[in-house]
């Protein structure tokens, strides 16, 4: 099972899966390719075949024009012509005469190729050239006579000679010309067999496409007259015997084409060998293994690349976030171009940044809390004591009639219970709380510092019930005093608003003095020092501007701080803005 999960990841998966659609893809892609140029190999080599058969057939038929042509040369001439018409008249034929007329007949048959011999015969078959005496019906089969006949004067190609057999033997009529082409003897033709090689057609058609052809030239008995056949006897009984499209001969196979000769009634026999028709279809096919082959390994190079690129930056994401685990939150760098895993580590460092900025406030947090219970327990002493002692002031003062000393000490005792705070009391009070111990701070404020110091609150009811942190407010009446009505000669006043704000949702806390206030250098450091968390304050040991500044950061959003107006000679407001409503942050 760990073994299956060790490979079973998003790497191994995205190599297996590309890997498996490349090969259906090729796969398809090459069997498709394979078929459809198969077919059509193989319908072009049977186009060359036919076209072999159909110029073998062409030259066979010049072939037998140009005996034709030389035949009825032969039968019109004037010397034939004149001497059977005096046989079929029953004159007496001389010897020299029969030589005149060989003569002629010689030199007529000089002007043709492929003739052995011509012989002429009469009528009755007697014959007249060359010069012995040999019937017809001796000669040839009579059913070549009846075939001659039944021609009426046009040439007939009857085949093997019986006597020799490297010749074919043709024969015509001789119609006299001067007696309504009436009949008067037989030309038969003696042809030799090379005539008809037909080999140089075969070889022309299959030049092109390297087909190793074999062709054969059959009579109607299905003798061979001319072909290039190795094994012509065997081949010729094969094909008689053969009705399908191929043909087995020494465990060779071939494709068998026969075209009939309308003329002579011979058939022209093509043996093609499979294996040659098949030869470019087998190279295709080692070219598509091939092409297959080398598509894989490529393809299998780059899945692998795209792969690392892919699962690189998720692996290096993996190990930073192993690292937190430790208290180690670092941001990683971005060495992609992926959109998709650029944004996934941007995302990341931004969580990192977040965290970290969380991390620190909390730290703050934590430091300020105990700082301040440290001054509250230095504070303390006893409280109980402190407390029961105030009371006792304020029971004897009332007893002597001193009310207003009485209510000081009222004010001076609600103040420190207000400051100094059980653990279990919860540090979040309301704006009408603070109200209430910023009233009490001014009292006692306004009597140590006798006719120079006059305040006023003035605070809506319903902002009253906002939630404020506790001792947010009286460190800038505080201020407000110390730098204001402190600082400048004769009566000063302090005063502390409490409105909502423009803001939808928020509510707005000011205190503003008429002291002698700041120059805009002046303020420019002053809220410098704030932004560094550090405290502009030469007197006292409060809490400080800074100290109010990091709380509101700490309890509301980055956003939610001081807002300090001042001017020289007019006084200085400060100011700051909370929500109504709020989630605390912890």
């Amino acid at each position: 099972m760990n073994r299956w999960g060790n490979m079973n990841t998003l790497r191994n998966q995205i190599f297996i899966g590309f890997m498996l659609i490349m090969v259906m893809v090729l796969t398809s892609v090459g069997l498709y390719a394979y078929d459809k140029v198969a077919a059509m190999l193989r319908n072009n080599a049977e186009k060359h075949i036919q076209q072999t058969a159909v110029q073998a057939s062409g030259q066979l038929d010049v072939l037998l024009r140009g005996i034709d042509t030389l035949t009825a040369q032969i039968a019109t001439s004037a010397s034939v012509q004149t001497m059977l018409t005096r046989m079929l008249d029953g004159d007496e034929i001389t010897f020299p005469e029969r030589q005149l007329l060989q003569q002629d007949v010689r030199k007529q048959e000089a002007y043709g190729t492929g003739i052995r011999s011509l012989e002429l015969y009469t009528t009755d078959y007697q014959r007249v050239l060359p010069l012995t005496n040999v019937s017809l019906i001796n000669r040839v089969r009579p059913d070549w006579i009846f075939k001659a006949d039944l021609a009426r004067g046009d040439i007939v190609f009857l085949g093997m000679d019986p006597d020799f057999p490297d010749v074919v033997i043709a024969m015509r009529h001789v119609r006299l010309i001067d007696r309504s082409f009436a009949h008067a003897g037989y030309l038969m033709v003696q042809i030799d067999k090379s005539y008809f090689g037909l080999t140089d057609a075969a070889a022309n058609a299959s030049a092109d496409i390297n087909l190793r052809e074999s062709l054969g030239l059959l009579d109607e008995q299905g003798r061979i007259i001319v072909s290039d056949f190795q094994d012509e006897q065997n081949i010729a009984a094969r094909i008689g015997e053969n009705s399908d499209e191929t043909l087995t001969l020494n465990d060779d196979e071939y494709f068998v084409v026969e075209r009939l000769s309308e003329r002579t009634g011979w058939k022209i026999i093509i043996l093609t060998p499979v294996a040659s028709v098949m030869e470019g279809i087998t190279v295709l096919r080692t070219a598509i293994i091939v092409s297959v082959m080398v598509g894989g390994v490529l393809f299998l190079i780059l899945t692998f690349i795209l792969s690392t690129m892919i699962t690189r930056p998720i692996l290096n994401l993996i190990k930073a976030m192993r690292g937190a685990r430790f208290g180690t939150l670092k941001p990683i760098p971005i060495q992609t171009a992926t959109m998709e895993i650029n944004e996934l580590g941007n995302t990341y460092n931004q969580m990192v940044i977040s965290l970290n900025e969380l991390i620190e406030v909390v730290y703050q947090k934590e430091i300020i809390q105990s700082r301040t219970e440290l001054k509250a327990l230095q504070a303390q002493i006893n409280p109980h004591f402190l407390f029961n002692t105030l009371e006792a002031f304020y029971w004897a003062l009332d007893e002597k009639g001193d009310e207003e000393l009485a209510h000081i000490v009222v004010a001076m005792s609600g103040l420190f219970r207000y400051v100094i705070s059980r653990p279990d009391e919860d540090e979040w009070v309301t704006v009408g709380d603070e109200m209430d111990h910023a009233e009490r701070y001014l009292k006692i404020m306004e009597m140590r510092m006798l006719d120079r110091l006059s305040w006023r609150i003035d605070a809506d009811e319903a902002s009253r019930k906002v939630p404020i942190p506790k001792l947010l407010v009286q460190p800038l009446v505080e201020n407000a005093i110390l730098h204001g009505v402190e600082q400048r000669v004769g009566h000063g006043t302090v005063i502390v608003k409490v409105k909502p704000s423009e803001k939808p949702g928020y509510t707005r806390i000011e205190v503003s003095d008429d002291g002698p206030g700041m120059s805009d250098e002046k303020l420019k450091t002053l809220l410098e020092a704030l932004e560094r968390g550090q405290s502009e304050s030469e007197k006292g040991k409060g809490v400080g501007l800074a100290n109010v500044e990091k709380r509101l950061h700490l309890y509301y959003d980055s956003d939610t701080g001081l807002i300090i107006r001042s001017e020289a000679g007019k006084g200085t407001t400060m100011a700051f803005e909370i929500p109504d409503e709020l989630e605390r942050r912890t």
